[in-house]
């Protein structure tokens, strides 16, 4: 069911807009959230955490991504090798995305030093400056769908179909990253970066920034040396030709759905994968589940949803089925229309402050 609203003008997701200023005044910023009932004893077991899983996943995950690299080198540039840097492209370009984010958390493993180098890899990969977005995902984590507070906003209203289209293949965000990372190298911090970094932390920033700039420029030096593109397709190129499976994946975290909200269930989704869609995405599909309780691992993410899957809306039984739900709401949203699913919690699952859900509702 489609939820009706007003016509909108187009809106300002920029940290420095007035957007972000208004969020502030209408109690949206930093506010309480809906959370699920859960004991504190349950919540103790499901935010234990345990090097084996997620070490396992990890050495499967580089571990592929050195056999794929290493067939793709081996039979280049023959047309044979194209099915191996797709496959190194997907775990290099998408599931370190995954990564980023899990380890970001800091939930993934117990012992943290297994953490922080797997999160600086995948940062890496991603083109994601450790340090910056550190920040920039505790804010997300805090006032996620917020216009002019979060600054990980996928999936914008009215939706732009060139920002996603040329994503699918990397190019704006890589871009853009390039961009920030070359500004990071000569010591400075983007106004947005500015407001979420504290002063501290920007030295950080410059760091990592100067040393992926040494990488990249040993990559396209080798490349040049050799006369060949395969240092390239081994470090740089698969951030582009390897993107599209999370930029598919993470459309539907909240893509589509209310903004503006401090019910979690309203403005992100679950769903259901199969068990490679779910080792790509180490069970981000598991959206609200996890902005409930951000500290849960992922690997505990499935025992959660089953403990409060009665507070919940049903989830998306495939990709097609969320994108099948998705696709109408972004065609009504790109005619400046406010309007978005109806996620049917319970009707005893009340949020924690209802009067403000209702400012995404019909006018």
């Amino acid at each position: 069911m489609i939820v009706n609203g007003k016509h909108l003008g187009k809106r300002e997701y920029s940290l420095l807009g007035d957007d972000g200023r208004q969020a502030v005044e209408m109690g949206l910023a930093a506010a309480e959230r809906y959370h699920a009932d859960i004991s504190r004893k349950e919540t103790k077991i499901l935010t234990h955490r345990s090097d084996s899983p997620t070490l396992r996943d990890n050495l499967l995950w580089i571990g592929s991504m050195i056999l794929f690299a290493g067939a793709g080198s081996y039979l280049w540039p023959s047309i044979w090798s194209a099915p191996f840097w797709l496959a190194y492209g997907v775990l290099y370009g998408s599931a370190s995305e995954s990564r980023w984010h899990e380890c970001g958390h800091g939930t993934a493993v117990k012992t943290d030093w297994i953490s922080v180098v797997v999160y600086q890899i995948a940062c890496f990969m991603i083109m994601r400056n450790p340090t910056t977005w550190r920040w920039s995902h505790a804010r997300h984590r805090t006032d996620a769908i917020i216009m002019g507070r979060d600054l990980e906003i996928a999936v914008m209203r009215p939706p732009d179909s060139f920002r996603p289209g040329m994503n699918f293949f990397g190019l704006f965000d890589a871009w853009s990253a390039m961009k920030l990372m070359l500004l990071n190298a000569r010591g400075e911090l983007s106004p947005e970066e500015a407001i979420c970094i504290p002063k501290e932390e920007a030295g950080k920033v410059y760091a990592a920034a100067r040393i992926w700039v040494a990488i990249y420029l040993a990559a396209i030096a080798s490349a040049v040396w050799y006369s060949s593109l395969l240092p390239l397709m081994i470090v740089g190129l698969p951030r582009l030709y390897g993107a599209w499976r999370h930029i598919l994946a993470g459309a539907l975290q909240h893509g589509g759905l209310a903004d503006k909200v401090l019910d979690r269930r309203l403005n992100a989704r679950k769903v259901c994968m199969n068990p490679i869609s779910r080792f790509i995405y180490l069970k981000m599909n598991y959206r609200v589940e996890q902005h409930m309780l951000p500290m849960v691992s992922c690997n505990a993410l499935p025992r959660l949803q089953k403990m409060i899957a009665r507070d919940l809306p049903a989830p998306n039984t495939s990709m097609w089925r969320a994108f099948a739900e998705a696709w109408p709401i972004a065609r009504r949203q790109l005619r400046y229309d406010d309007v978005y699913p109806e996620r049917n919690p319970v009707p005893t699952a009340k949020p924690c402050r209802p009067h403000l859900n209702d400012l995404a509702a019909p006018a």
